[in-house]
């Protein structure tokens, strides 16, 4: 029956629109899947006030919340301020303990400062930072998933993706990482659901493993 249903709320990585979600299936008759898209934040705002506004799109109570990359983070500051059935991130970090040492440094130096105005005109630059990889062979392919090219959204999503303070994991969160990762090297990630061969963009190319394990990760 539609009232048992469970709401499962996907949002995607840095930039990208909820294409990269078009060949996960979950069974309909348990199933009900929604996707979300990025929002423009406004001047100087906080993630925590980014999160709260994000969460006016979560229409159903006790959503399961699944975020890719930078959207593993939103998903983790949206989980604080509504209940959860469950909470699960795919190719992200848990703690800012998890991030790689580039980002880090980033960090202390404020070198991120210098890389949207990079990025938005110069396309497979971008896609190599958010997908780790060089993709001059799939160029087209990817540019129908990395979308959100707006500056302020860029500047805010770097800079809150490179600072993020989470110090501790949040309790019950189920975390799936490729073993192959370029963007957040498995060596810093503990506590995780290992995908052999997985990338950071292995929600597109790994889907049938996720088909395959989504359903049972989310009833357990």
């Amino acid at each position: 029956m539609l009232s048992n249903l469970i709401h499962v709320y996907f949002m995607p990585g840095m930039a990208a629109n909820s294409s990269i979600f078009e060949y996960i299936k979950l069974p309909e008759e348990q199933f009900k899947i929604h996707l979300l898209e990025w929002i423009i934040p406004t001047k100087n705002e906080s993630i925590t006030s980014y999160a709260k506004r994000m969460n006016l799109f979560v229409e159903h109570e006790n959503p399961v919340l699944i975020g890719v990359s930078f959207g593993g983070v939103l998903v983790q500051e949206m989980s604080k301020h509504i209940n959860c059935k469950k909470l699960i991130i795919i190719s992200s970090v848990k703690s800012k303990h998890e991030l790689p040492k580039r980002m880090r440094l980033a960090k202390i130096s404020k070198a991120y400062k210098l890389l949207p105005t990079q990025f938005v005109g110069n396309f497979e630059a971008f896609a190599k930072y958010a997908f780790g990889e060089t993709i001059k062979k799939r160029v087209n392919l990817y540019k129908k998933y990395l979308s959100v090219s707006d500056k302020r959204y860029l500047d805010w999503a770097i800079e809150n993706m490179v600072c993020w303070n989470q110090d501790a994991v949040i309790p019950g969160i189920v975390h799936i990482h490729g073993d192959h990762d370029p963007v957040f090297s498995i060596k810093h990630i503990s506590d995780c659901i290992v995908v052999k061969g997985g990338t950071h963009i292995m929600i597109i190319n790994k889907y049938k493993w996720f088909n395959e394990n989504l359903p049972q990760l989310i009833l357990s």
